[in-house]
């Protein structure tokens, strides 16, 4: 296939060249509409590019083979057999693939405890029965890994009638599964993995990087290329191969969800950037592996702070690592993640990746270079100098044992069945009707349908007040919990 074309960005291109006028939405027709100080503020160059938004946007591109063509190139990229555009983001792209796997069945879904909460709301949505694998734990470092095939097997062996397998990999944090060994587990069954691989679109295109789910027999892999590629926010793909998901289903589950106005400023996004990997993928993130390097040894020389590489691998850790995703310890200061973050952002206008009570991970993509990474660098190094010890709040952190909470409804009947609020201090032994989830990363600690624990809701309550971000819960304070009635 020829990669120099992009058909997306081309129709683009041509629509401005003819000259062309639409008496259809967007209603700020070209940004002539728009108010000036909206047009000052994010330029009128973004106007411009949403001219084919609306009702007419599906039939222009598709009557002409536009975004046909564009996902067929995609699909040749990356080695699969079908890919489709979302401009929804992966949210909507692994809703679709839950519900083209386990939609309507009876024998549930096994799903990774890890997954982030848009699999969840895949889950209410759907109604499907999640039949959970537990995560590997250090309890040492309070940290969880990717399940080991092994995992999986076992869970398979409890529910053989499940309908598949859904895996998150690589994590937020980069930590990434052995999904070669997963996928032989499930096609011995006969049975689809889903790899919700939305921190891995990069992964294709090179040798460095950690395995691509296709490349190793996952059957559905949904990617979010706004996140380690170059595409805009909503941007996502899901990649489909063999033939244990129908594709006309899987796209039927989509456009279920999909809006019937897409955003041509995200598809030409995804168009552009996989021709850019394809031409220059190798040389870009060649160089990003590089830059990489060079942060982490001299952000390893920091005092007390523990930058994790091989930490994370090993038999009973992570398979592989995105060495992009640079994650630090930093409990050695006395300080937490939260503390850290804040600083950072406050003092020296630096937002990281990912927060929590004892690392910050700072995500490196193929834009960073020397001059980047050197803010990093001087960054927390002034924060490690400014840090006074013995201020870190105290967290009460469950065991794995405690983490671990029973499921007892299925997430869509507790969600929306019969609720209250109650003060959390009598929540214990409840059941959940809400998510609780931390922010960044979005992995639910609570679950509609769980039955609260004492040590879960106490890890939560002095979490926030030691700078969690919990954006969900119907109480933003946590002074009280939504529980089924």
């Amino acid at each position: 296939m020829d990669h120099s074309r992009a058909p997306l960005v081309e129709a683009l291109s041509n629509y401005h060249r003819l000259g062309r006028y639409g008496f259809t939405p967007p209603g700020h027709r070209q940004g002539r509409g728009a108010d000036d100080r909206v047009l000052d503020a994010i330029g009128a160059d973004a106007f411009r590019s949403d001219v084919l938004a609306g009702p007419g946007l599906d039939d222009r591109l598709a009557r002409n083979g536009y975004l046909a063509d564009a996902e067929s190139l995609m699909a040749d990229a990356v080695g699969a057999e079908h890919a489709f555009f979302s401009t929804c983001g992966s949210s909507l792209s692994v809703k679709a693939a839950i519900m083209a796997v386990a939609g309507g069945r009876d024998g549930g879904l096994l799903v990774a405890r890890d997954s982030h909460k848009s699999i969840v709301a895949g889950l209410i949505f759907s109604g499907v029965l999640p039949r959970w694998i537990t995560p590997r734990w250090d309890a040492e470092r309070h940290f969880s890994h990717p399940p080991s095939p092994e995992q999986v097997r076992a869970v398979w062996e409890r529910y053989p009638d499940a309908a598949g397998c859904l895996i998150v990999s690589p994590s937020p944090y980069g930590t990434c599964a052995d999904l070669a060994g997963i996928a032989q587990v499930c096609h011995e069954r006969g049975k689809p993995l889903i790899v919700d691989e939305a921190w891995g679109a990069h992964l294709p295109f090179h040798p460095g990087l950690p395995t691509w789910a296709m490349d190793v027999g996952a059957d559905v892999c949904v990617v979010s290329v706004h996140k380690m590629g170059a595409g805009f926010e909503q941007g996502s793909v899901f990649h489909l191969q063999g033939d244990l998901v129908d594709p006309a289903r899987l796209s039927a589950c989509a456009d279920l969800l999909m809006t019937t106005s897409p955003s041509v400023l995200v598809y030409a996004a995804l168009d552009g950037w996989r021709r850019q990997m394809v031409e220059r993928g190798y040389e870009l993130l060649d160089a990003a592996l590089g830059v990489a390097r060079r942060a982490r040894t001299e952000l390893a020389e920091i005092p007390g702070l523990e930058v994790l590489e091989e930490q994370l691998l090993g038999v009973e850790a992570s398979h592989d690592l995105d060495r992009l995703q640079v994650l630090m310890d930093v409990s050695g200061t006395g300080a937490t993640g939260y503390q850290a973050a804040d600083w950072l952002r406050e003092h020296r206008r630096l937002d990281m990746g990912l927060i929590d009570h004892r690392r910050v991970l700072a995500t490196l993509s193929l834009a960073d270079d020397k001059q980047t990474v050197d803010t990093l660098v001087r960054g927390l190094a002034d924060w490690r100098a400014a840090v006074k010890p013995g201020e870190a709040p105290a967290i009460s952190l469950p065991s794995p044992e405690e983490l671990q909470l029973e499921q007892v409804q299925l997430p869509r009947d507790a969600f929306f069945g019969p609720a209250e609020a109650v003060p959390i201090e009598r929540a214990a032994g409840r059941i959940a009707a809400e998510q609780i989830t931390p922010y960044p990363p979005g992995i639910p600690v609570v679950l509609p349908g769980e039955r609260l624990d004492s040590a879960v809701l106490d890890y939560l309550r002095t979490g926030l007040a030691a700078g969690m971000n919990i954006p969900d819960a119907a109480d933003s304070t946590l002074a009280t919990v939504r529980v089924t009635k």
